[in-house]
């Protein structure tokens, strides 16, 4: 009986000639290869436009961020914007592709979020962080800025090099490796969106209110206080041992009517009223000082209006504009378009073409605050020698100051009046009295 010869080895290729082993029955599961073999059936062109846009996002993070940089340096050494122009065209067409972007990640998962929120939410999130920043460092607000500038710069650099490996600059900048997940995910959708615009938002919204609250108390020495009703002034008296008052009573530009009318009434009749009002003797502002405009939008009223007390002990203690810097009268003539003029093409185009001087906003503060407050305050020293009761109606700007340099001469915080000068939603106007026998206020 003839014998069978043994089957070879299925590696020994001597024996079978070289030949493959026979493939299995059945392929492999796809959803067990490494992502990079499996299929990208249907997937080609969305992750070309998708390594397009998110390039073009890290592009002009970094242009933003250099170019900010490089003018907040000018700024920062010779007091001047060197390429404005040049910052905010690059900052419009990176918002619109930030925000191209940011929609994109509540669309589809495979674009990594932990690297373009950072990249989409940046500028709008570093902003948030530094407003108290701006509120308790004003004076330092140039600083603050160039130092978000260069941690701009950081974080648009850093975050490149991250994604490419490296130094190593190839175009597009995003990799494809770094897409993964499937291309649209419902449950992805439901939670991006919602939580943008009912946790993200609202958190937002609560935080601007707070900072609008704390800068308008730091500000004002607490003299004006943003509450969810309006806006609410503290009218303070202080008084001095030999039995001599001041009372300092912030006045806004615009309010309620009753508010006006009420302090006027609160007056006692033989008080001195040392009243508020840049005089112009030589014609000097081409357009009117007047609030009647944006009084009228808002449903109030001027100052001027409905704010007369008794005009037999009322005394100019106000500078006139031919004592401002004419970069402040020029300021002046232009900010007064808007309220005189409104909105039109005319208004608009004078005030593109208003190029302020170098450190103009220190000027304009010396001209605006310290100097006609140096004139209250001569004022208020005369008036003394001949009156028990002085009554100051000024801008809530001007009352830290004043409140400061009375304290100096010897007077001391006796007690606090609140009134509601500007009332949310409805008209009308509330007081509450408090009384205070604390410096505190």
């Amino acid at each position: 009986m003839a014998s069978v010869p043994e089957t070879p080895p299925s590696g020994d290729k001597r024996e079978t000639g070289g030949l493959p082993p026979p493939l299995p029955a059945t392929p492999p599961n796809i959803a067990e290869l490494p992502p990079r073999l499996a299929s990208t059936h249907g997937r080609p062109q969305l992750e070309s436009f998708l390594r397009i846009v998110l390039s073009l996002s890290l592009v002009f993070f970094a242009a933003d961020a250099l170019i900010s940089f490089v003018d907040d340096t000018a700024v920062l050494l010779v007091g001047s914007h060197v390429i404005l122009t040049l910052r905010v065209i690059v900052f419009l067409f990176a918002t619109v592709v930030w925000i191209l972007v940011y929609c994109l990640m509540g669309l589809t998962p495979m674009i990594p979020k932990r690297v373009f929120l950072v990249v989409t939410l940046f500028n709008p999130a570093i902003q948030l962080i530094t407003i108290p920043c701006y509120i308790f460092w004003y004076a330092h607000n140039q600083l603050v800025t160039w130092l978000v500038s260069l941690l701009e710069v950081v974080v648009a650099l850093g975050t490149i090099c991250w994604i490419q490996g490296g130094l190593k600059w190839r175009w597009p900048l995003f990799p494809e490796r770094l897409l993964i997940g499937k291309r649209f995910s419902w449950l992805n959708l439901s939670l991006f969106f919602p939580i943008s615009v009912f946790v993200a938002l609202p958190m937002g919204c609560i935080y601007l209110w707070l900072c609008a609250t704390l800068a308008v108390d730091h500000f004002s020495d607490s003299f004006m206080k943003l509450r969810p009703d309006g806006f609410t002034v503290r009218v303070r008296t202080y008084t001095r041992p030999d039995g001599k008052s001041i009372e300092l009573v912030p006045m806004s530009h615009i309010g309620e009517p009753e508010y006006y009318r009420e302090l006027s009434q609160s007056f006692p009749s033989n008080a001195l009223i040392l009243m508020e009002g840049v005089t112009d003797n030589r014609n000097l502002l081409t357009n009117r000082i007047t609030y009647r405009r944006m009084a009228t939008s808002l449903g109030l009223t001027e100052q001027q209006k409905e704010f007369k007390p008794i005009p037999e002990r009322i005394v100019r203690a106000d500078v006139d504009v031919e004592e401002f810097a004419p970069s402040t009268i020029a300021l002046l003539n232009v900010a007064m378009l808007i309220h005189s003029k409104g909105i039109n093409a005319d208004t608009l185009r004078q005030l593109l073409q208003y190029s302020p001087p170098p450190h103009f906003e220190d000027q304009l503060i010396e001209d605006l605050l310290r100097k006609r407050n140096r004139r209250l305050l001569q004022e208020v020293r005369s008036r003394l020698e001949d009156s028990q009761n002085l009554i100051v109606p000024w801008g809530v700007a001007h009352m830290p100051e004043i409140a400061r340099e009375i304290q100096k001469s010897g007077f001391h915080l006796d007690q606090t009046r609140e009134y509601v000068a500007i009332r949310f939603g409805s008209g009308g106007m509330q007081k509450r009295t408090m009384e205070k026998r604390t410096p505190g206020g």
